[in-house]
């Protein structure tokens, strides 16, 4: 059975929908806690780095050693498909910048891809990615234009967050309490089932492209 690396940040943003998806696909997904000092060695292994509530540019001392281990996790040729706080540390690494937006994107939004086609998504941040120069931007909301983009076919990084089911957003809720901006109650489940076949695309083709490298 196939593995599959996956870097997580904090207690209440797990892989969510990633993991179904996973499970559907017979890939085992090791879970790496990087806030708790886990992380894999450097390879070229195919990874996916999830969100957090921190700063790329700063932040704790095991997100600089993050930082150094995408670094070098990169220049070994790994595939990686990165996620709000994942595909910032990604746009670091390859030679773009951060910034702070002037205010905070939340909750459902809608994002437009450069094919056309609309998702309505799942946002909670406030940073935005100058992209690198050799990036090609994919999609965009009305207040964030750099909402995914990739460099070459294995970099893929995404400001939303199509990993957030219900169950996700409940966990999110319960654990960030009043700072939660994000929906309450009952969720919009067809949505999030767009969301999921829009995610189980899209890490297919990524999987697929990784085959190179794996």
């Amino acid at each position: 059975m196939p593995t599959l690396n996956l870097i997580q940040h904090h207690p209440a943003e797990g892989p969510g929908a990633i993991a179904d998806w996973a499970e559907s696909r017979g890939v085992t997904l090791n879970v790496f806690r990087a806030d708790l000092g886990q992380l894999p060695p450097v390879s070229a292994a195919p990874v996916i780095v999830l969100g957090g509530p921190y700063e790329s540019n700063a932040g704790p001392a095991w997100l600089e050693a993050e930082r150094q281990w995408l670094a070098a996790s990169l220049g070994q040729g790994a595939a990686v498909f990165a996620i709000c706080l994942g595909a910032q540390l990604l746009a670091l690494s390859l030679g773009g910048k951060v910034r702070r937006m002037d205010r905070t994107e939340t909750g459902w939004t809608t994002v437009t891809f450069s094919d056309g086609q609309a998702l309505k998504v799942l946002e909670w941040h406030e940073d935005a990615i100058n992209l690198p120069t050799d990036a090609q931007l994919l999609a965009s909301s009305d207040q964030c234009e750099q909402q995914m983009y990739h460099v070459g076919p294995t970099r893929l990084g995404l400001q939303f967050h199509p990993e957030w089911d219900a169950e996700s957003v409940a966990m999110l809720n319960e654990h960030f309490a009043e700072e939660s901006p994000l929906p309450q109650g009952q969720q919009d489940s067809a949505a999030h089932a767009a969301v999921f076949e829009w995610l189980q695309a899209t890490l297919d083709q990524w999987w697929a492209a990784s085959s190179s490298v794996r």
